[in-house]
């Protein structure tokens, strides 16, 4: 019945944005309204049918909320850091509580996150969760959007192209983007460090990733349709349907066109000369499933975007909380100074990739960044069936979104 009651709303909805034309927010906000006042009744009845047949089940703590449906959404999303830490000292490391109408279930700390990295795609499956954010980015037939198997075939295919070879030769790339773009700044002023490193990082990644061709094409309005782009992943993304007319996601959805446009041409004007080059998008181009079939200009496209994105919060964030760390240690940022002239030369000449073992000091400033500051604090998984957390025996039930959190006093 709640499924029923989930897919009506759903169909009241679509109908309701395909027909009107005028005072569309408003309609489409009242339709809204509709569709959570059905989706909590239905929470209700699913909640009571259940309640015979879980008694004997120790389920994790609950967090309550007045809000209807809502639930916790407000106050996650203002400080989720905070409202999970508060969590964990009130009800311990395995706590469950209402988002808009959907279960979360968060597993907080090392112990309690054993469960996820334990489990199987078939009993916490990461396609059910993820797809909804991915998708609108990338595009369909690619990633979270295609089953898991095919999934691991193309990241098979880009193992191919991210071998030793191709990283020798990234670390030029890199050291060129880098002073190239820091060659812009001056001897002195103010620039946000975040946003600084996010842009040098989308360069790089650029350059080392996707071609001459692609790298070419990044002016100021392809590094605002990365953006864009880039603004697609948010928990608006997750928790609303992606076809409302929000304004984030009609810039994510135009600039998934208008980059997989600029990446069809590169494709077909690479496949028409008949060129060879060593870099990903030729990976791409010769790579074939294991049937035998090559990857389409799609597929290639939303791979291309994936593989630009999926790493750049990473390294964008753990590269500025470095630079921050750094920048508080004076004495720290001198001792690396001088460990990089040692291991170069004095004059620092071009970095090789077998200098970098001898950065040993650096290395441990990066790792201390990484236990400091994990980039993901958090891991989504839905759960297909009832999962039991050994060490604390608790229940999560059928259609909970786990989520595996990081937690660093």
């Amino acid at each position: 019945m709640a499924m029923h009651l989930y897919q009506v709303s759903s169909m009241l909805l679509e109908n309701t944005v395909g027909k009107i034309s005028d005072n569309v927010t408003s309609v489409v906000l009242a339709v809204f309204v509709i569709t959570l006042t059905l989706g909590y009744i239905s929470k209700l009845v699913l909640k009571q049918s259940q309640s015979s047949s879980d008694e004997d089940k120790k389920y994790p703590p609950y967090i309550p909320s007045s809000i209807p449906f809502l639930g916790h959404a407000i106050a996650f999303g203002k400080s989720p850091i905070e409202f999970l830490e508060d969590a964990y000292e009130k009800y311990g490391p395995v706590v469950s509580f209402t988002m808009v109408g959907k279960t979360f279930t968060y597993l907080l700390g090392s112990e309690a996150a054993t469960l996820m990295f334990n489990s199987k795609n078939e009993d916490l499956n990461a396609e059910d969760v993820y797809s909804r954010l991915t998708t609108p980015v990338f595009g369909k037939g690619v990633a979270y959007d295609v089953p898991n198997h095919i999934f691991l075939e193309q990241k098979k295919m880009f193992k191919t192209g991210l071998n030793i070879a191709h990283f020798k030769q990234h670390v030029e790339i890199i050291e060129e983007e880098t002073k190239e773009y820091f060659s812009r700044w001056g001897d002195s002023g103010e620039e946000n460090l975040f946003e600084a490193l996010s842009e040098l990082i989308i360069l790089t990644a650029s350059a080392c990733l996707h071609g001459k061709e692609i790298r070419s094409m990044l002016d100021e309005k392809v590094a605002q349709l990365y953006a864009d782009l880039d603004g697609g992943f948010s928990h608006a993304a997750w928790l609303l349907p992606g076809w409302l007319p929000l304004p984030s996601f009609r810039r994510r959805d135009r600039a998934h066109r208008e980059i997989k446009n600029i990446f069809y041409k590169v494709t077909q004007k690479r496949r028409s000369s008949g060129e060879k080059v060593d870099d990903m998008l030729q990976t791409l181009i010769d790579a074939t499933y294991k049937d035998g079939r090559p990857l389409n200009d799609d597929e290639i496209a939303g791979m291309l975007i994936g593989l630009l994105l999926a790493g750049q919060h990473t390294s964008s964030t753990t590269s500025s909380w470095l630079g921050f760390f750094l920048g508080k240690d004076k004495a720290l940022q001198d001792r690396c100074y001088a460990e990089q002239k040692t291991a170069c030369g004095e004059d620092l000449p071009p970095l090789n990739f077998d200098q970098l073992k001898d950065l040993t000091l650096l290395d441990r400033c990066l790792k201390e960044t990484l236990r400091l500051r994990p980039p993901i604090m958090t891991m989504m998984r839905m759960a297909r069936s009832p999962q039991k957390c050994q060490s604390i025996y608790t229940m999560v039930g059928e259609t909970a979104v786990i989520q595996c959190v990081f937690m660093c006093k």
